[in-house]
């Protein structure tokens, strides 16, 4: 008889190293976990404000929720494009200080923007020295 050989360690299904397809996946779920978080906060805190601004004066919430005569535009659709147009300057000021940046940098990828991040900036320490104890510093003096 021959002497039982061990058999090659096979990692098991779940535990293997994560391919650069596995890692897109992760990146587009969080991306997409974030974005529902993020819309229904902006969802609850708009209906939050509107019912609260119903219920401290509903006379001037149903004056404002409908055009007149002497108010031609109705303030729902004055608010609405007042955050059309802020989003757009937002959206718009970002992405030009964002190219500004990008081009003052005279990077050509997002591997070239990293390393020279790391030249400018200092690095992070991966552990610090004396972490502050919270007791100690929400102590009252």
């Amino acid at each position: 008889m021959e002497p039982a050989r061990p058999a090659a360690a096979e990692p098991a299904p779940g535990l293997e190293a994560p391919g650069p397809r596995d890692d897109r996946l992760f990146l587009v779920k969080g991306g997409l976990f974030l974005g529902a978080v993020a819309a229904a906060g902006m969802l609850a805190g708009f209906g939050t404000t509107l019912s609260l601004a119903k219920k401290r004066s509903p006379e001037w919430f149903n004056k404002g929720s409908m055009a007149t005569a002497s108010l031609p535009e109705s303030g729902s659709s004055l608010a609405l494009r007042a955050l059309g147009w802020g989003s757009l300057y937002a959206w718009c000021g970002v992405g030009v200080i964002s190219f500004a940046v990008w081009k003052a940098l005279g990077v050509h990828s997002m591997k070239d923007f990293r390393s020279k991040m790391q030249s400018i900036f200092p690095a992070i320490p991966k552990k610090s020295e004396s972490a502050p104890e919270w007791e100690e510093a929400l102590k009252s003096k």
